[in-house]
């Protein structure tokens, strides 16, 4: 109800005049109640329709991923689709109706509220005033005696004063209400107005958008009563079928296996066939073996790759073999290998052998033929057996792994428990293992242990080599040194859990079965480690040829004399050449150090090669120290290219980052470099080396690297986030170095490193990868320092002395 207030009834101040002032006050107290109640629902209302949105986007999505999945079936997809895309126009509808409900209801009222109702209350604060204010007035006039003329005077005028400003504000008073009674009409029903149209205008679009989608929907509906219809046939038949194959016989259905190489897959025969493991215990697993492309293969799951047992039947042969306790067995012997398989039955056994000895004479028959053919053939087998015709090598990489790590004595059981064909490695141990213990090794932390699969796992080259020099007899002979002298029992396969637990983090937490060494074993130790590299120099002679090392001296005024010098020296060179044993009596270890040797020219020993000064591998001696330590010991061995004496100095609590005062403030990492060895410094990396220490020539890893030309180190401290940029003393960076010494291959990485560093920062704090090129590149360079070094002895070290 539309109230209004008279302007001449306001002038009287009457009874009626404050009778509506009170009825219009407590109706804008009212309406304003109402009008907050209204907004406050419109924005739940909105937020829920948000959130109805939200969750709709969500049901469009599996409607869309349904949809992608069912590409397939052509009418169920394209369906979908046009499905999606309406139901998504009808959220954008829904979309636009929220915003056009929070402009017409939430911001008109809330502005109406905000604007004119606090205009209105601040006309009343000040109408209250200035009625308190006649009314006080008033009392006063009247109560002024009439003998006292001035307090008289002073009353009037006061009074006078006071009416003329009642007047003034209770006109404009009046004039607000009759005004935000004209407008509260407009505003309401202007605001409601716009929200209905909005209404309208939403169902108009989804009335259009569905009655072009009717069509569609009625062309399905056709189509689904004939769906319905097929599918009940469908069923029929396959219910036919099943009741016809289990009235088969199937006790000799093994019979049904047959041969044919005209098969249309190139499948010739296929089946389940056990297969006996290489390792050393002859593990037995059954495989999906198959015939095809004049190849046997085999395969753990349908989506791995296969694995060639034989590349090429025309040069092998199939027996059978009846010496051995398992029935049904034969093998199929090709000039590099054999491989024993076992079948379910003997009917299964003839077939198989049967089989493959179809496919040798189908080969040489072929080849009598066409040879070219067949050598196309075969050539382009090997590609379609591996995953988007990649090399062999690379798809295969998790079991070749595998098979080199294995190799190793000792890896082919558990470190920790025995348990036989682990699959599991601790790479900054060296170690393998099963399963179980590679989760306690989880729990312990990476400072103490990295887990990583053996056959699930990318393994750089250098990383597979580091595991291919250490391996679980090597660590045992460490970590587990007094383990019998203590009475300690080692875990055996089916152990507790908590058992084994306890035992491990006894051997490499508390490390409590380590063998400490005395003072003057330590001694000896470090002494011979300083001397290794001359007998290391000797045996390589297919290196470049070397300066000849400085001859060991004792630090000036020391106490020891020469001769007790020598008997340390002659006594610890058995012990130290008994830790190399370690090594030279691994497998695939003799061509692995060879390659590692041969990466770069390695530096004498003990220390690096002289060159003019100020070279970056001035000559160095060994001077007797102050007191021997673990951390000495690592910082010989790591020069001397000794894992097993680096894994022992770590094991005896070296710090991996100790700094050798006496030496400039060099680091094992850094002699690492110097002995040239990549394997040592990845060794050092995977033990929390710190690739960016520098010593007290300013210059980290990377630039004595640089400085003696070893690129697969620099491809390697590149990868590992080595500071490309820091500078020495001479405020010269590895690039400056790499430039003046004309090391092309080392200026390629670094300048591309830097190029890849600039575009990551360019493209955000969220970039990942960098550039494609780039990581190319390095992996190139990584396979060829670790796999074929003698490419990268390109170059001659760096002399800053040169012209």
């Amino acid at each position: 109800m539309k109230i209004t207030v008279d302007f001449e009834e306001c002038l009287k101040d009457s009874p009626r005049f404050r009778a509506t002032i009170e009825e219009v006050e407590g109706d804008v107290c009212e309406l304003e109640s109402k009008l907050d109640k209204l907004v406050k629902l419109c924005i739940g209302m909105i937020d829920a329709g948000k959130a109805y949105n939200a969750a709709n986007k969500q049901f469009v999505n599996g409607i869309r991923e349904l949809a992608q999945q069912s590409t397939k079936d052509e009418v169920i997809e394209s369906s979908l689709t046009k499905f999606a895309e309406s139901l998504q126009e009808m959220i954008n509808y829904h979309t636009i109706l929220f915003d056009q409900a929070q402009r017409s209801i939430k911001t008109q009222l809330q502005t109406f509220v905000k604007d004119d109702l606090r205009k209105f209350k601040e006309a009343k604060k000040q109408f209250d005033k200035v009625s308190e204010e006649k009314e006080a007035a008033l009392i006063k006039n009247a109560q002024a005696p009439r003998n006292k003329q001035h307090e008289v005077e002073e009353a009037t005028n006061i009074l006078t004063a006071t009416r003329k400003c009642f007047r003034h504000i209770v006109l404009d008073y009046v004039l607000q209400i009759n005004v935000l009674q004209s407008k509260r009409r407009s505003e309401i029903l202007k605001s409601m107005l716009s929200f209905m149209y909005a209404h309208l205008t939403f169902f108009h679009q989804g009335y259009d958008l569905f009655s072009e989608l009717q069509p569609l929907m009625k062309q399905l509906g056709g189509q689904l009563d004939q769906l319905v219809v097929d599918a009940a046939k469908e069923k029929r038949d396959m219910e036919q079928k099943h009741s016809t194959i289990q009235q088969k016989d199937f006790s000799n259905d093994d019979t049904k296996l047959e041969y044919n190489v005209d098969a249309d897959n190139g499948i010739a025969m296929e089946g389940y066939l056990f297969k006996r493991a290489s390792n050393a215990f002859k593990t037995w697993n059954r495989r999906w073996f198959s015939i095809q492309n004049n190849q046997l293969v085999y395969q753990k799951k349908f989506k791995d790759n296969p694995t060639v047992v034989v590349e090429d039947l025309r040069l092998c042969t199939v027996k059978h073999c009846e010496d051995i306790e398992r029935r049904f067995c034969f093998e199929v012997v090709s000039p590099t290998k054999s491989c024993m398989m076992q079948a379910d039955s003997e009917k299964l056994r003839q077939a198989w052998i049967k089989a493959v000895q179809n496919s040798i004479a189908t080969a040489f028959r072929d080849k009598g033929d066409d040879g070219e053919k067949l050598d196309r053939k075969s050539s382009t087998s090997t590609g379609s057996l591996d995953s988007g015709g990649e090399p062999k090598e690379r798809s295969l990489k998790g079991e070749s792994a595998l098979q080199k790590v294995l190799a190793i004595p000792g890896n082919a059981c558990c470190c920790d428990c025995g348990q036989p064909d682990p699959r599991w490695a601790s790479i900054n141990l060296g170690i393998t293992l099963c399963i179980q213990c590679s989760g306690i090794h989880r729990s312990l932390g990476v400072h103490f242990s990295k887990v990583r699969s053996l056959t699930l796992d990318t393994w750089e080259p250098e990383l597979l080599k580091l595991m291919c020099e250490l391996g679980n007899k090597v660590i045992n002979q460490i970590y587990e040194a007094r383990r019998e002298e203590l009475g300690a029992r080692k875990p055996q396969p089916g152990d507790p859990r908590h058992e084994v637990e306890a035992y491990i983090k006894a051997k490499y937490v508390d490390r409590r079965f380590i063998r400490r060494p005395s003072d003057e074993e330590l001694r000896n130790k470090v002494i011979s480690l300083s001397k290794q590299e001359k007998r290391l120099s000797s045996s390589s002679e297919h290196l470049p040829p070397r300066p000849p090392p400085p001859t060991p001296k004792l630090r000036p005024g020391s106490n020891v004399s020469g001769q007790s010098v020598k008997s340390a020296d002659s006594g610890i060179q058995n012990s130290a050449d008994g830790s190399r044993e370690m090594l030279a009596n691994t497998p695939s270890n003799n061509s692995l150090a060879d390659a590692d040797a041969a990466e770069s020219p390695p530096m004498p020993m003990p220390m690096p090669a002289t060159l003019p000064p100020p070279s970056p591998c001035k000559e160095m001696v060994f001077y007797e120290p102050k007191e021997y330590s673990p951390g000495l010991q690592l910082y010989w061995a790591s020069c001397a290219r000794s894992l097993p004496d680096m894994a022992e100095a770590l094991a005896h609590g070296a710090e991996v980052n100790w700094v050798n005062t006496d030496e400039e403030k060099r680091t094992p990492l850094i002699m690492a470099v110097q002995g040239g060895s990549l394997v040592t410094c990845e060794f050092l990396l995977q033990n929390a080396a710190n690739v960016n220490q520098q010593d007290a020539q300013g210059r980290g890893p990377l630039h004595h690297a640089t400085m003696l030309g070893h690129t697969g180190q620099v491809c390697l401290f590149l990868k590992r986030g080595a500071n490309q940029n820091a500078a020495d003393i001479d405020e010269k960076t590895p690039l400056t170095i790499a430039v003046e010494a004309a090391n092309a291959d080392i200026v390629t990485l670094l300048r591309l490193a830097k190029m890849n560093e600039e575009m990551r920062e360019a493209e955000g704090p969220y970039s990942q990868s960098g550039d494609e090129t780039y990581q190319d590149i390095f992996q190139d360079f990584t396979h060829m320092a670790s796999n074929d070094p003698d490419k990268l002895n390109r170059y001659q070290q760096y002399d800053p002395q040169r012209p």
